[in-house]
C-alpha cells in the first residue's frame, strides 16, 4: 500500500504541472512525513500535481516510475540524507534540509521550477551537499564522517577479530613480539585480518569522500587514504592512520566537488565523473598530502621521539602517564605509533620498561569504552554497542584499534576518556615497574609470559579500562543532560543533529515513523487509536520545563500497563532530544524513545496552557505535545505506521485546530478518529 500519492486539484494554473518530491530524514521517523504532507498541501494551494516519494524507517515509498521522472517539471529534495540523483539528470531541481521542507515547502517548489535543468547525466552530478546550501557546513561534515565511519566499522570487527584469534591460538613469545611461526594455519588466518586493518583507513576516506562527491570521490577517496596510511610516502616509520584517513577523506570530497562545478563542454561532461574528476582529484590530493602534509608529520615524530628520551631518564610516572594517553589519543594512528616505536625501540636498548607503560595503555581504549557500551547502553546506538562487544574481545589482544568506531562517532566524549585512562594506566605500570620484553600489548602478553610484574600490570590494565569507561559516561551523560536543559534547534532543523540522528538514534528510536497509506487500511491495520487511550491524555497543564513533561508523560504511560520503567523511557526521551530538537514548530513537539522499560508501543498526549520552550527551529513554544514510546527489541513496522499517521494529522491545521479546541481527552481521541477513519478504542483494563 503506497504511501505517498498524486494530488489533483482544481487549478489557477497550468494542468499539467507535475512536481516530484522527495523527503528523508536519517531516523526516517516524522519529518519525513510532516515534510511529505507539507509539500503535498503547498503543490494543492499552487494547483499543481505532486508525488512524494518517502524514505522512512521502513524502506522507500512511493517510488517514481520512469514515466513520472520523465514527465516532471522539477524536483524537490527535502532531506537531510544522501540522495542518489543520477535518475533527475536534466531536471530542474532544488535540494534542501528536510526541516525546509516542512517550514518552507511553497517556496521550495517555487524555487525547484525556476532552477536551472541539472547538467550531465551521471552519478557524477550526485552529492549529499545541497547545492542551495540548503544543509549547512557542519552538517555535511558529520554526514560525511558517520558514512565513512559506517563502512569502516566491518573492517575493524573482521580484521581485528581474525588477527586476535590467530595471535591467540598461534602465537609465540619472542624477543620481536608475538609471532606466528612460518608455515602456521594461523599465519594465513593473520595475514587475511592484517588486510581488513589495511583496507580499514581506505575505505573511511574513501566512503567520506563519497559522501560528500558521490561516485566520483570514492576512488580518490580510497587511494589516498591508502596513501596516509603509507609513510613510506613521505618519509614516515608510522604513517598517518585513521586521522590521517579523515583528513584525506575530506580533501578529496571537496577538492571533487570543486572540480565538478567547473562548466566543461557538453561533450566532456559524460566522462568528467568517471574519467577527469577522480584523476585530477587524486593527483591533488595525493600529491599533496605526499609533498605538504607527510613531511611535517615525518618531522613531528621526530619531536617527539626526542622530547620522550629526554623525559624518561626524569621521571618516569610522568612518562608513564604521557606514553599512556599519546597510545590512548588516536588508537594506532601516528602518535600511538609514535609512542609504541619509542617502547620498542628501547627494549633494543636493555629497557623494557617503557614499554611495559605502553603495553598496558595498548588495552585501555577497547576494554574501557566496551565496557562503557555495556554499563549505559542507552548512550550507544545498536552497531556501537555490537562494536562495544567486538572491542573487549579486540582490547584482551592488545588491538587498541577495537575502540576506532566508537571514537569517531564520538570523539569529543570518547577520546579525553581514553586518554585519561591511558595515562593512568601507564602511571600506574611506570609506578610498579612494569615491564615488557615484546613489542605488544594487552592482557594477550600476560599470557604469554613477557610481562614482569604480572599483578600491578593487570591492576593497571583494568583501573585505566574503568577510568576510561566512567569517564566517557559521566561525559555522555552531561552532553545529555545539556542538550535536555537547553533543547537544540540543530537536530531534525539542521544538517548537523539530524545526521547525529543516523548513528545514535538508532539507539533512541530507529524505528518510529514510517508513511501512511495512501489508500483506505485493511480492517485488521492498526491506526493512532490503538497506541493512546483517555488514560494517557492531560489537558491544560502548567508545567513549562520540557524534562519535566516528558516524565510526566512517560508516567501516565504506566496507567496502560505498557510501560514498566518510567525513568528508562524519560533518559531515552532526553537522549533522544541530544541529537536534535523534536519540537517541529507550529505548535508541535514529538519527543519519542525506545527502551526496554516499554513492553508495547504507546503515545501518550498533553496540551500545554503556556507552551514550553522545545529549541523549534521557528521559535514557537510547544503547546501539543505527543510522546511516542516503543519496546528496545521491537522489530515491527506497524507502529511506525501508526506515527506516519500522527505526523501527517499534524500537518493540517483543522486537526490542530480540533484537540486545541477539545474539552476532554475523549474529544482529542474523536479528532484523532475523524483523521485516522477509525473509531476509538476503550481503555484496556491493566
Amino acid at each position: 500500500m503506497p504511501a505517498t500519492r498524486t494530488e489533483t486539484t482544481s487549478r489557477t494554473t497550468p494542468p499539467d504541472i507535475l512536481i516530484l518530491g522527495i523527503t528523508a530524514c536519517p531516523t526516517g521517523i516524522a519529518h519525513t512525513y510532516m515534510a511529505a504532507e507539507k509539500l503535498e498541501a503547498a503543490a494543492r494551494e499552487l494547483g499543481y500535481d505532486i508525488k512524494v516519494e518517502t524514505h522512512g524507517s521502513v524502506g522507500v515509498e512511493g517510488t517514481f516510475s520512469p514515466e513520472e521522472i520523465s514527465r516532471a517539471d522539477a524536483i524537490v529534495i527535502a532531506a537531510d540524507t544522501q540522495i542518489d540523483l543520477a535518475r533527475f539528470a536534466g531536471k530542474r531541481l532544488i535540494n534542501a534540509r528536510v526541516a525546509d521542507g516542512i517550514h518552507q515547502p511553497q517556496k521550495l517548489i517555487e524555487d525547484a521550477l525556476a532552477a536551472q535543468p541539472r547538467s550531465g547525466g551521471g552519478a557524477g552530478e550526485d552529492t549529499g551537499v545541497a547545492p542551495n546550501g540548503g544543509a549547512d557546513f557542519g552538517g555535511t561534515l558529520y554526514r560525511a564522517l558517520m558514512n565513512g565511519v559506517s563502512y569502516m566499522i566491518p573492517f575493524v570487527v573482521v580484521g581485528g577479530l581474525l588477527i586476535a584469534i590467530s595471535l591467540s591460538l598461534g602465537g609465540e613469545a619472542t624477543p620481536q613480539g608475538l609471532v606466528i611461526p612460518e608455515g602456521s594455519f594461523w599465519l594465513t588466518i593473520n595475514q587475511i585480518g592484517v588486510i581488513g586493518f589495511t583496507l580499514m583507513v581506505p575505505i573511511l576516506s574513501g566512503f567520506i569522500a563519497y559522501a560528500i562527491a558521490d561516485r566520483p570521490g570514492l576512488a580518490p577517496g580510497m587511494i589516498c587514504g591508502w596513501i596516509a596510511t603509507t609513510g613510506a610516502f613521505y618519509n614516515s616509520e608510522s604513517g598517518a592512520g585513521f586521522i590521517g584517513g579523515i583528513v584525506t577523506g575530506f580533501l578529496v570530497g571537496f577538492v571533487a566537488l570543486g572540480i565538478k562545478k567547473i562548466p566543461v563542454h557538453r561533450f566532456i561532461r559524460p566522462i568528467m565523473p568517471i574519467l577527469v574528476i577522480p584523476v585530477l582529484t587524486t593527483l591533488i590530493v595525493g600529491g599533496a598530502f605526499v609533498l605538504a602534509l607527510g613531511r611535517p608529520i615525518a618531522w613531528v615524530f621526530e619531536s617527539m621521539t626526542t622530547f620522550l628520551t629526554g623525559l624518561e631518564g626524569g621521571s618516569v610516572v610522568i612518562l608513564g602517564l604521557i606514553l599512556g594517553a599519546m597510545v590512548a589519543f588516536d588508537m594506532g594512528g601516528p602518535i600511538n605509533k609514535t609512542a609504541f616505536l619509542f617502547g620498542g625501540a628501547l627494549i633494543a636498548t636493555g629497557n623494557p620498561a617503557p614499554m611495559g607503560m605502553v603495553a598496558a595503555a595498548i588495552a585501555v581504549p577497547p576494554l574501557g569504552m566496551g565496557l562503557a557500551t555495556l554499563i549505559r547502553g542507552r548512550y550507544f546506538s545498536k552497531p556501537e554497542r555490537e562494536a562495544g562487544i567486538a572491542a573487549l574481545f579486540m582490547g584482551f589482544f592488545g588491538i587498541t584499534e577495537g575502540a576506532i568506531p566508537l571514537a569517531a562517532a564520538k570523539p569529543l566524549q570518547v577520546i579525553p576518556a581514553n586518554m585519561i585512562g591511558g595515562a593512568v594506566a601507564g602511571g600506574i605500570a611506570a609506578l610498579f615497574g612494569v615491564t615488557d620484553s615484546v613489542p605488544h600489548g594487552g592482557p594477550i602478553v600476560a599470557v604469554f609470559g613477557a610481562v614482569s610484574g604480572v599483578p600491578m600490570y593487570f591492576v593497571a590494565l583494568i583501573v585505566g579500562a574503568v577510568v576510561t569507561a566512567l569517564v566517557s559516561v559521566l561525559l555522555l551523560g552531561i552532553s545529555a543532560r545539556r542538550a535536555g536543559r537547553t533543547g537544540t534547534d540543530a537536530g531534525t532543523s539542521t544538517g548537523v543533529a539530524a545526521s547525529v540522528a543516523s548513528v545514535a538514534s538508532v539507539a533512541s528510536v530507529a524505528s518510529v515513523a514510517p508513511a501512511s497509506p495512501a489508500q483506505p487500511a485493511p480492517p485488521l491495520r492498526k491506526t493512532v487509536l490503538d497506541y493512546i487511550d483517555e488514560r494517557t491524555i492531560v489537558l491544560d497543564v502548567d508545567e513549562t520545563d520540557r524534562d519535566a513533561m516528558i516524565r510526566t508523560l512517560a508516567g501516565l504511560m504506566t496507567t496502560t500497563g505498557r510501560v514498566s520503567d518510567v525513568a528508562a523511557v524519560a533518559q531515552a526521551a532526553f537522549t533522544r532530544e541530544e541529537h536534535g530538537t523534536t519540537g517541529i514548530g507550529d505548535g508541535i513537539a514529538i519527543p519519542h524513545a525506545k527502551s526496554d522499560g516499554v513492553t508495547s508501543p504507546v503515545i501518550a498526549f498533553a496540551r500545554s496552557r503556556n507552551g514550553i520552550d522545545w529549541g523549534s527551529s521557528d521559535g514557537s513554544k510547544a503547546t501539543l505535545i505527543f510522546l511516542i514510546a516503543v519496546p528496545e527489541a521491537d522489530a515491527g513496522t506497524e507502529h511506525l505506521r501508526v506515527l506516519a499517521q500522527l505526523s501527517r494529522a499534524l500537518m493540517k491545521p483543522a486537526f490542530r485546530a480540533a484537540i486545541q479546541s477539545a474539552a476532554t481527552p475523549a474529544d482529542v481521541l474523536d479528532a484523532l478518529a475523524v483523521q485516522v477513519g477509525a473509531t476509538k478504542a476503550e481503555p484496556t483494563p491493566v
